[in-house]
């Protein structure tokens, strides 16, 4: 499986494969009816205090994907759903609104799937 991270405004390609929107709050600007997603994954995004503590400081890089891994490890409904959504398809692109390009949740939920959900039959 393949995990791309893209920005929600950028143009659906079909190379996207299955594309998760894994925000919690939706991207202003946008219509729900236009976007084109296959599932909306707002249970794994970050809860609103830990989005708001980060707040995309560089600095809160690593205590941020600690206290979010932590979060995803007790949020098991969550992550079952998620995993249902992974198998679907060998390309996977999590989509996220943020201006932020390397340090925001996209890239650490695929850095989290990748090291913590590989080992496990999807």
């Amino acid at each position: 499986m393949q995990i791309h991270i893209k920005r929600i405004y950028e143009k659906t390609e079909k190379s996207d494969g299955v594309r998760i929107l894994v925000d919690r709050l939706w991207p202003r600007g946008l219509s729900k009816e236009k976007v084109e997603i296959h599932f909306w994954a707002k249970n794994v995004a970050p809860s609103n205090e830990l989005r708001k503590w980060y707040n995309h400081d560089p600095a809160k890089w690593e205590e941020f994907k600690d206290r979010y891994y932590t979060e995803l490890n007790s949020n098991s409904d969550a992550l079952e759903e998620l995993k249902r959504h992974l198998h679907k398809e060998s390309v996977i692109t999590f989509l996220f609104s943020s201006k932020e390009w390397k340090l925001n949740n996209a890239a650490a939920l695929k850095e989290y799937v990748e090291k913590y959900l590989a080992n496990i039959s999807i």
